[in-house]
C-alpha cells in the first residue's frame, strides 16, 4: 500500500521538494504506526534540503540525499493507527507528538517509530499543529537554558531572535524559571514577544543590544545572528553565551572559555540528545502546556501540496514562531 510523502532526490532550492507516492510503512513488534497530523517546517529541514552547511551531509548524504533521508521532517504530532505486538506505552487512537531525529521521515502521511523513541502523549488542550510547534521550540530551548545556561530565578536573560520558533519557546521558559527576560526582535514582532511575557523588548533595527550598557547572566542567540566576541561585554562575569547554529568560531571559543574564561561560550547539539532525554522533556512540556504555562506560536500552516512554498517562506528568515505542514486531520485529544 502506498502513501503520500514529500520527497527530494537532490540538494537545492524549495522546488526540489515533490509530492509523491511511496510505500506505507508497517510497524515492527516494538514500533508504532503514526498517522501524521502536522509537521514543523524548520530551518534545519531547509538546511538539509540545501545540503548546507556541508556538515549536515554527514547525516543526509554527501553528494545527494541518501534513500533513508529523502523524506524530511522531524518534529510532528499525529494519531497512533497501529502498534506492534510488544508495544505497551501507546494504543491505537492515542494522540502523540515527538521527534524522529536524524532519521527524518515526517513529511509523510505515516511514520513508524520505536515506542521507546522520542514520543509522548500530546497535551490535551492543543491541536496537532500546536503540539508539533511546541515540540520543535521547546526541545531546543529547554536544554539550552536549563542544562547549559543553568538558568535560575532572578537571572537576567536576553533572547536574540525572540520571535522565532526557538525564541518564542525560550522567552516563555525563561519567565517560567523566574528570570528577567529581554527579547530582541524586529519592530513588527515587539507586541508578540511582549505577549509571551518578556519584561523588555529591543527592536534590533533601532537599537544594538551589545551597545546599551546592559549586562546579562545568559545571552541565548536562538538564530545565530550574533557572536560571542560581539556579546562578551554584555555578559556578566560568569555569564554564558548560548548559540544554536554550528559555526567554527564558537567551537574554538567553547574550548578556550572553558579553560580560561570567566564568561563562557556554549554550542550544544540538542537534536542529537538521547531519546530518553527528549522523552522526559516532552512529558515535562505536556504538563507545562496543559497548565497554560507555555503556548505554541503558529505563523502559517500549509497543505502538503505547498511544501515548496512553506520552505520558501522559512528561507526568508522572517517567520514568527512556527511554520507547519498540515498533513491530515489537525485534531487534538
Amino acid at each position: 500500500m502506498n502513501m503520500k510523502a514529500i520527497v527530494y532526490t537532490q540538494y537545492g532550492g524549495p522546488d526540489v521538494l515533490q509530492l509523491a507516492k511511496i510505500e506505507k510503512p508497517s510497524p515492527k513488534d516494538n514500533e508504532v504506526l503514526i498517522k501524521i497530523g502536522a509537521v514543523v517546517v524548520s530551518p534545519s529541514d531547509a538546511a538539509a534540503r540545501k545540503g548546507a552547511p556541508f556538515i549536515i551531509r554527514f547525516f543526509t548524504g554527501l553528494t545527494g540525499p541518501k534513500k533513508s533521508a529523502r523524506v524530511l521532517g522531524t518534529e510532528f504530532a499525529g494519531q497512533v493507527e497501529a502498534v506492534g505486538k510488544d508495544v505497551t506505552r501507546f494504543r491505537p487512537g492515542d494522540h502523540i507528538y515527538g521527534a524522529s531525529g536524524t532519521s527524518y521521515g515526517a513529511y509523510a502521511e505515516y511514520i513508524c517509530l520505536p515506542e521507546d523513541g522520542a514520543l509522548a502523549h500530546q497535551p490535551a488542550n492543543v491541536n496537532h499543529a500546536e503540539a508539533a510547534g511546541l515540540c520543535e521550540g521547546v526541545l531546543t530551548a529547554l536544554p539550552f537554558l536549563r542544562d547549559h545556561g543553568k538558568i535560575q530565578s532572578g537571572h537576567k536573560v536576553l533572547i536574540n531572535g525572540a520571535s522565532g520558533c526557538v525564541g518564542t519557546a525560550a522567552v516563555q521558559l525563561a519567565k517560567y524559571y523566574g528570570a528577567e527576560v529581554t527579547g530582541v526582535c524586529s519592530g513588527r514582532n515587539v507586541e508578540l514577544v511582549k505577549s509571551l511575557g518578556a519584561d523588555h523588548v529591543i527592536d534590533y533595527t533601532r537599537e544594538d543590544f551589545t551597545r546599551n550598557g546592559e549586562t546579562y547572566d545568559i545571552i541565548f542567540d536562538a538564530i545565530g545572528k550574533s557572536s560571542f566576541a560581539r556579546c562578551k561585554k554584555s555578559l556578566k562575569q560568569g555569564g554564558v553565551y548560548l548559540m544554536t547554529v554550528p559555526k567554527a568560531a564558537i567551537v574554538v571559543q567553547m574550548g578556550w572559555t572553558k579553560l580560561f574564561g570567566g564568561k563562557r561560550a556554549v554550542l550544544a547539539t540538542t537534536g542529537l540528545r538521547s531519546t530518553d532525554q527528549k522523552t522526559k522533556d516532552l512529558n515535562y512540556l505536556t504538563g507545562l502546556a496543559e497548565a497554560g504555562i507555555i503556548r505554541s506560536v503558529i505563523d502559517r500552516c500549509y497543505p502538503p501540496e505547498q511544501a515548496a512554498e512553506a520552505h520558501r517562506y522559512v528561507d526568508t528568515q522572517r517567520k514568527r514562531g512556527n511554520v507547519v505542514l498540515v498533513m491530515g486531520n489537525n485534531s487534538g485529544n
